[in-house]
């Protein structure tokens, strides 16, 4: 591993922070409740008139690194015409709980808690992969706040046979081992399923870096995540329709939820729901291919969809 002062990780997570700075969001820290901490992007505290009069979006990042490394690609042409809030997840970069509870539920629980302190009454949301779980559960759980829903590469309809499929896909013995990546090799695997860029290239230094600096805190209680999902248990599904708007954003040759599971998804949530299938893309087409992912996401939640 390359000592810190070297580290390519940090020097790029450095300018993808100032990506956030540079779209006028500030990192701020909040306790949400006696046990949960929430560190997040969102406006200033000093927001202009003019911020607060945008619509409120809240972005929710997949299981892996923090908020800053999922969504560099959206904050800058979507803060143009939302008022971001961008979260690190439960036990992601720096938000912890001293709780017990390691479901979806739990987190969609805490981001209503942390839209709630920061007293934002109505907010359209969107989830990635694990963030897309989260999200469904908001909708679920706030229906008089949430007004649109966004879930991108988000199997919420994962059955016990698609988590089997998965690992199988990525030649492992257990889901731990592509989503918590501890060397060179585990990251290569995990990039070649999320990803359709390979990492055959860059050197095992490197990328052990990249693993010491996105994967190794707060290891144990990512992993009790994982094991508290409450879907993928069993072979029944408990998608049900939601009374939000829905779209459903799919990268084409996603390893992680095949395609098939956004059809199924769509005809499971009904039909107030859309789906969006972006080309030659894998697990994650916001960072593959991310102005056409932002568009998609513009014409969805505003009345007249802007030039980005």
């Amino acid at each position: 591993m390359a000592p810190s002062f070297l580290s390519v990780a940090k020097f790029i997570e450095a300018l993808l922070r100032r990506r956030f700075s540079s779209a006028g969001l500030s990192l701020q820290t909040l306790s949400i409740d006696s046990e949960t901490t929430i560190q997040f992007w969102g406006p200033p505290p000093s927001s202009t008139s003019e911020n607060t009069q945008k619509p409120s979006l809240l972005l929710l990042h997949g299981f892996g690194p923090s908020a800053v490394w999922q969504w560099s690609h959206q904050v800058k042409p979507l803060s143009r015409f939302f008022q971001l809030y961008v979260p690190d997840l439960v036990f992601f970069g720096g938000s912890s709980s001293s709780g017990e509870n390691r479901s979806e539920m739990f987190q969609a629980l805490c981001m209503g808690k942390l839209m709630e302190k920061l007293e934002v009454e109505r907010f359209s949301v969107i989830g990635t992969s694990y963030g897309g779980f989260v999200a469904y559960n908001m909708a679920k759980m706030f229906p008089e706040k949430v007004e649109k829903v966004v879930l991108a590469s988000s199997g919420v309809n994962m059955r016990r046979s698609d988590n089997e499929a998965f690992i199988a896909r990525a030649k492992c013995h257990g889901i731990k081992e592509v989503m918590l990546p501890a060397s060179a090799t585990d990251l290569r695997r995990t990039s070649g399923m999320v990803s359709s860029k390979r990492l055959d290239y860059v050197p095992d230094f490197v990328l052990n870096d990249f693993c010491q600096k996105m994967y190794s805190e707060k290891r144990e209680e990512k992993a009790e995540l994982l094991e508290g999902l409450s879907i993928g248990k069993d072979d029944k599904t408990n998608v049900s329709p939601i009374q939000q708007d829905v779209m459903l954003i799919w990268g084409e040759q996603d390893q992680v939820f095949p395609l098939k599971m956004a059809h199924d998804l769509k005809e499971m949530l009904g039909s107030k729901t859309t789906l969006k299938i972006i080309q030659k893309t894998s697990h994650i087409p916001q960072m593959e291919k991310s102005k056409e992912f932002n568009g998609i996401v513009m014409s969805f939640l505003l009345p007249t969809s802007p030039s980005l």
